[in-house]
C-alpha cells in the first residue's frame, strides 16, 4: 500500500499502531518494519509510542490539535489559554495547546506543538465541558468559555485573592479579556464550589451584575 492510499484511508489527524497495523496487515509481510521504515522516511510522524500523524506532503487539511491533545493523554480536555484563544477571548495566538486532566501533569514535546496537561481535581473536572464532533475526527473534548477561563484563573498562582475591583482589572489588562458571548453565572458558581476558589466566586458574582 502507497503512503498515498495510506493516507486516504486514514484521514484522521492523529492514529493508533493498531489502526495502522489493521490497513498494512494485508499487503506487507512485516508490517512494524513497514511503519519504522515510513518514521525513517519522514512520512510518517511519531507524536508519541503507538500514536502517529502524516507529514505534511500528505495532509490535505490542517492537523487538529485539539483532536490530538485528546489523544495523547487521557482523560483530557482543552482549556486554559488555548481554549480561550479559541473562542477568541484573548488576543494572543497562544502556540502551546494546554489541557486540563484529572490524572497527574504530563508534557508532550512534539514535531507539530507542545502538548501540557495541568492536573485539576476530580470534582471539578466534568463540569463545563463540551463535546464537539466532526465527521473526519469525531468527537474532542473542550472546556467552555466559563471553563477555560475558570480554569486559567484558578491555576494563575500569582495573582493571590482579588477583589471584585481587581478581578476587573486583571481580566481587562492582564488576560485582555473579550468577552465574545454572554458567560453563564451558575455554571461559573458550580465550579467555584468544586474548585473551593474565593476568585471564582468573585467572579460569578460580577457576572450575575452585567459587569463582564
Amino acid at each position: 500500500m502507497k503512503t498515498i492510499e495510506l493516507r486516504n484511508a486514514l484521514p484522521l489527524s492523529i492514529f493508533s499502531h493498531e489502526m495502522l497495523y489493521s490497513l498494512l496487515e494485508k499487503s506487507v509481510s512485516n508490517v512494524n518494519d513497514k511503519i519504522s521504515n515510513l518514521v525513517k522516511s519522514g512520512e510518517l510522524v511519531r507524536l508519541k509510542k503507538g500514536f502517529y500523524t502524516f507529514s505534511k506532503a500528505y495532509l490535505t487539511r490542517p492537523i487538529d490539535l485539539i483532536s490530538v491533545a485528546n489523544t495523547l493523554y487521557t482523560p483530557s480536555y482543552v482549556s486554559f489559554d488555548y481554549a480561550l484563544s479559541y473562542y477568541g477571548m484573548i488576543p494572543e495566538r497562544v502556540s502551546e495547546i494546554t489541557s486540563a486532566t484529572s490524572k497527574n501533569e504530563k508534557l508532550f514535546e512534539t514535531s507539530i506543538g507542545r502538548f501540557s496537561y495541568k492536573k485539576i481535581p476530580l470534582k471539578a473536572y466534568p463540569l463545563g465541558v463540551d463535546w464537539i464532533y466532526d465527521i473526519v475526527e469525531g468527537g474532542r473534548f473542550i472546556a467552555t468559555p466559563e471553563k477555560a477561563l475558570c480554569d486559567k484563573i484558578r491555576y494563575d498562582r500569582g495573582i493571590g485573592t482579588l477583589t471584585q475591583t481587581a478581578m476587573l482589572e486583571y481580566l481587562k489588562y492582564d488576560l485582555r479579556l473579550d468577552i465574545t458571548k454572554p458567560l453563564d453565572s451558575h455554571l461559573i458558581k458550580e465550579i467555584a464550589t468544586a474548585y473551593r476558589s474565593k476568585n471564582l466566586k468573585t467572579l460569578a458574582q460580577l457576572v450575575e451584575k452585567g459587569k463582564l
